[in-house]
């Protein structure tokens, strides 16, 4: 008996919330040596090389085209520019302060995917997003943080990461997952080489870096396999609130490994969220089921 679309899609989106999480340590280990953008040229080349090995086994290399180059570099500027605020967020501030307020993604998801992708916003859908958010307050109480750039910076990622989001659904429709990572990998290359040397400094990785850099690589290749993955199965309301899992389980790796305090307002934002993620679930099965 097949899974449904939404088990499906809760699978692989546990394979991102996996890779996401272990970028996140890799990025903030690496914040010693590299720059954001050095992060992003050098993490770009893993995913490049990623592509075009799994691609040529799997022979899907033929299916990247250029047709819908505009809407790929629309994406990959989102992200790109999402990604180096998120990594420069890493480096400043707490792991789950970042995850907290990147996790306002949602919210902009839902706010444009109405508009790009004709997808309903039900009340029980705006419901649970709003859950979601009084969790993520719940855990980074606003009245308490300290606004500087890395709490400016986590907060804006969410816009970037919101229309990569949006960008990576629309091209779901109609572009395979190969042609989708290879125009990610290829054009933030691109990108983090020119952003690199616009200073004419460019730093050689350390060898304690070099194994750091190859597990950023193939994390962020498998994280973004698996969203696009997800997107092409399941709707993007659907899809980006499960992200939240990652809030208690990076701040458990915060607790660990850095020192970083769980709070009982973590503790009680993360259950408000699963509760949302969980019930968008439940949702969003039923309606699959529906005749």
């Amino acid at each position: 008996m097949p899974l449904p679309n939404t088990v499906k899609a809760s699978l692989w989106m546990f394979g991102a919330v996996a890779s996401l999480t272990t970028m996140a340590v890799s990025g903030r280990e690496m914040a010693s040596e590299l720059d954001t953008f050095e992060i992003m040229m050098y993490r770009s080349f893993i995913g490049v090389l990623i592509v075009l090995v799994l691609g040529g086994a799997m022979g899907t290399l033929k299916t990247i085209s250029r047709e819908r180059f505009g809407l790929h570099l629309i994406r990959n500027v989102c992200h790109f520019v999402g990604q180096n605020l998120w990594f420069y967020a890493l480096a400043v501030i707490p792991l789950a302060q970042v995850f907290a307020l990147e996790f306002s993604t949602p919210i902009w998801v839902a706010l444009m995917a109405p508009f790009f992708l004709g997808e309903k916003l039900s009340k029980v859908r705006i419901f649970t997003i709003i859950l979601g958010f009084t969790g993520i307050l719940i855990v980074a109480q606003p009245g308490t943080i300290t606004i500087g750039p890395g709490v400016i910076s986590a907060a804006l990622c969410a816009i970037g990461f919101a229309g990569a989001f949006v960008s990576t659904k629309l091209l779901a429709r109609t572009e395979s997952v190969t042609a989708i990572m290879f125009w990610l990998a290829s054009m933030q290359l691109v990108f983090g080489i020119v952003c690199s040397v616009y200073d004419g400094d460019v730093a050689i990785p350390s060898a304690s870096m070099i194994p750091l850099i190859i597990l950023l690589g193939v994390t962020g290749f498998l994280a973004h396999y698996c969203l696009t993955s997800a997107l092409k199965i399941a709707p993007i309301l659907f899809v980006s609130p499960l992200d939240f899992l990652r809030l208690p389980i990076i701040a458990i790796i915060g607790a660990i490994f850095y020192n970083e305090g769980i709070s009982l307002s973590l503790v009680i934002g993360a259950l408000v969220i699963f509760s949302a993620n969980f019930l968008n679930i439940w949702y969003q099965g039923k309606a699959d089921s529906a005749p």
